[in-house]
């Protein structure tokens, strides 16, 4: 029982973070520019963990865990 009760609390804890970090993510958007013309490394920095490419597409992952494959 103390076993499940602290798998479901650190469960909660990491829902917690990753909500945390889609505020701050969300936040930051708000305060740029709504049309970006430019490379921007702060923005690129913040917002992406990593990209990967394939052969024939990549892949985006951002801070906040979601991920984009693109195929061009």
């Amino acid at each position: 029982m103390r076993e499940e009760k602290q798998k479901v609390q650190v469960d909660s804890a990491s829902k917690d973070e990753v909500k945390k970090r889609i505020a701050d993510m969300s936040a930051f958007l708000k305060e740029q520019p709504t049309t970006i013309t430019e490379y921007d490394e702060a923005l690129v920095r913040r917002l992406i963990e990593k990209v990967t490419i394939h052969e024939d597409n990549f892949t985006v992952e951002f801070k906040s865990g979601l991920t984009v494959d693109l195929d061009e």
